[in-house]
């Protein structure tokens, strides 16, 4: 009976051991939280010579079968053109947009979504949540773009950037669904 009792408790022993190794490993290991349903992206674009003109930091969103525009998106309300945080442009030159000559520097760019155009929005007040923050007082700039049919189903809300077909500048391509805008930004010569 003792050497049934030794036994059992040897074994009783060696199972706890590979349980005490995963508790070790799991309390040394980071926390890291889950990827955001509507993870963050950077685009940069550069000129001919390599440097950075502009960049955009915005999130990603996705279509998932939701009625994108009209629906998840309003017709006709300010829209953060992004999740989370409110997109951002950085100009690292100045450069025109519509009528305006736009400083280099870090703007918010906001939209205001409609069934056959859009009108864009750079704003001076940065670091903020959605729309919520918004106010028309902070505009430095408003031009309307057409919108554009996509020949493909955009999943996630994209962005890039194309070089002016006439090398004036640099258009900035907002995608999403079966929908797309051109933003143009000229140099200033």
């Amino acid at each position: 009976m003792k050497k049934i009792f030794i036994a059992a408790l040897g074994i009783i022993f060696l199972m706890g051991i590979p349980q005490l190794k995963a508790q070790e490993r799991d309390t040394t290991s980071p926390n890291f939280p889950k990827m955001d349903a509507s993870p963050m992206d950077l685009i940069i674009y550069r000129d001919s010579n390599n440097d950075v003109i502009a960049r955009v930091l915005y999130s990603r969103p996705r279509k998932r079968n939701r009625v994108v525009f009209g629906k998840l998106v309003p017709y006709g309300q300010v829209w953060r053109t992004g999740a989370n945080e409110a997109t951002e442009l950085t100009l690292y030159k100045d450069m025109k947009v519509g009528d305006a000559v736009v400083e280099a520097g870090t703007y918010t760019l906001y939209s205001i979504p409609k069934e056959k155009e859009w009108t864009i929005i750079l704003n001076q007040k940065t670091h903020t949540w959605g729309a919520y923050e918004y106010t028309d007082e902070e505009d430095i700039v408003r031009i309307t773009v057409p919108v554009r049919e996509s020949s493909t189903n955009i999943e996630n809300l994209s962005m890039t950037f194309e070089s002016a077909s006439d090398d004036s500048g640099t258009n900035l391509l907002i995608g999403w669904d079966d929908k797309y805008v051109k933003v143009p930004f000229k140099n200033i010569n």
